[in-house]
């Protein structure tokens, strides 16, 4: 888009409508056809104009912002022409994570300006490249937090694409090593991802409560994997949000003995009901020195700085305290930890394997996220409401009902 479309809206060509669309499609549908996959009598339609948005660079109407901090409103992007391996998908829900707060409002540095947010992505297939053969047409997909990574590396080659050594692309406001630019997120009517960062939603999936899945679920579920979780474990929550309720899901269902701590005392109710056997707030010190040395495992999903020595106090010989939230951890103890021989670790999101996990065991045990649904015109109410512990437990917005 040029600067003065940037600068003055008005000026943006306007996506094209179904019916210019279909002009497009009619003249040049031979040539697409190789873009073009099984296609049922429903999708005709959509396919059609698919294949003409698909052929080359076209606009799509997405949600973001223009400067650090501003607010989120209608602006028009590009995304690239379909590659033999790329997907086209119609986005339908998109979750709001806290970390587009943060990067929005330049938490984590200054965004690449326009920035449009959105790493809870699911959609259906409308188009796919010659040589793709994870998707169909018209079978709905989801994108998380990464579209892009070298694939040869060590990490890659360990299905840890999401710590790429050459750099991962993540799927907003990360340098696009094809396109070139700055990528854009799932804010947005339809997006671009080559197929392998395309994740399979199991057909009878809750497609609503499914996309917070694609970063909050894995997020919680990778380290619950890794330090082998088991039956009767003790494993506490530091934080009940978007992150917190899925790690007390996926906690219990493991079977594990949950604990939750949470600086809202409205939030205690919350945590039994998601399954906890106890909640208690960080405020409580007679209750967490009564459980000193009590948990096999601690995952925090606090997004802020807090002190972190109360938590390590509360660990097992040999237990780990996982910061999933990327707060600060401040007042470390090093000989406490010395003499609990404690970890204190970092875990960030999965790898496109895993993440396919997650979403399958989800579906194989019926486990959902709480969420709300809201109108893309509500974006900027909701990260106020975010900001303010006032969700339960995570927006999803809705782009299939403006469909």
């Amino acid at each position: 888009m040029c600067h003065t479309c940037d600068d003055h809206p008005e000026h943006a060509p306007a996506e094209p409508g179904r019916r210019e669309i279909l002009k497009m499609a009619g003249a040049g549908l031979a040539a697409a056809a190789p873009l073009l996959g099984a296609l049922s009598a429903d999708n005709a339609q959509a396919a059609v104009a698919a294949s003409a948005l698909g052929q080359s660079p076209f606009p799509v109407r997405a949600y973001g912002a223009r400067s650090a901090g501003g607010r989120i409103a209608p602006l028009q992007i590009q995304r690239r022409a379909l590659t033999p391996h790329d997907v086209l998908i119609d986005v339908l829900y998109a979750g709001i994570c806290h970390s587009d707060i943060h990067a929005v409002r330049g938490d984590w540095g200054a965004p690449s300006l326009p920035i449009v947010p959105g790493h809870e992505i699911l959609g259906r297939v409308l188009a796919i490249g010659n040589q793709v053969t994870k998707f169909k047409v018209g079978e709905i997909a989801g994108v998380g937090c990464m579209v892009d990574s070298c694939g040869t590396c060590e990490n890659c080659l360990a299905d840890r694409e999401q710590i790429c050594l050459k750099g991962t692309t993540f799927t907003y406001d990360s340098p696009d090593r094809i396109s070139g630019g700055h990528t854009f997120g799932g804010y947005s009517d339809r997006i671009v991802v080559g197929e392998r960062f395309a994740i399979r939603i199991p057909p009878g999936m809750d497609l609503v409560s499914t996309a917070p899945i694609l970063c909050a679920g894995i997020t919680t579920f990778s380290p619950l994997r890794h330090w082998r979780v088991r039956p009767g474990q003790r494993v506490a929550v530091v934080g009940l949000g978007g992150l917190g309720h899925m790690a007390v899901k996926l906690a219990v269902a493991e079977r594990a003995d949950v604990t939750v701590f949470t600086t809202t005392p409205g939030k205690i109710a919350d945590a039994a009901r998601l399954g906890a056997r106890e909640a208690l707030l960080w405020l409580d010190a007679a209750a967490m020195r009564r459980l000193a040395n009590a948990f096999d495992l601690m995952i925090s999903t606090v997004p802020y700085a807090f002190d972190v020595q109360p938590f390590m106090d509360m660990l097992k010989l040999d237990a780990t305290f996982v910061n999933v939230g990327l707060g600060e951890a401040r007042g470390i103890n090093p000989a406490s930890m010395a003499f609990g021989r404690k970890s204190l670790a970092g875990s960030m999101i999965g790898g496109i394997a895993e993440t396919q996990a997650v979403i399958d065991h989800c579906f194989a045990r019926n486990i959902r996220p709480d969420i709300e649904l809201i109108r893309p015109d509500q974006i900027d109410a909701a990260y106020e409401r975010v900001v303010n512990k006032d969700v339960r437990y995570r927006f999803v917005i809705d782009f299939a009902s403006t469909k």
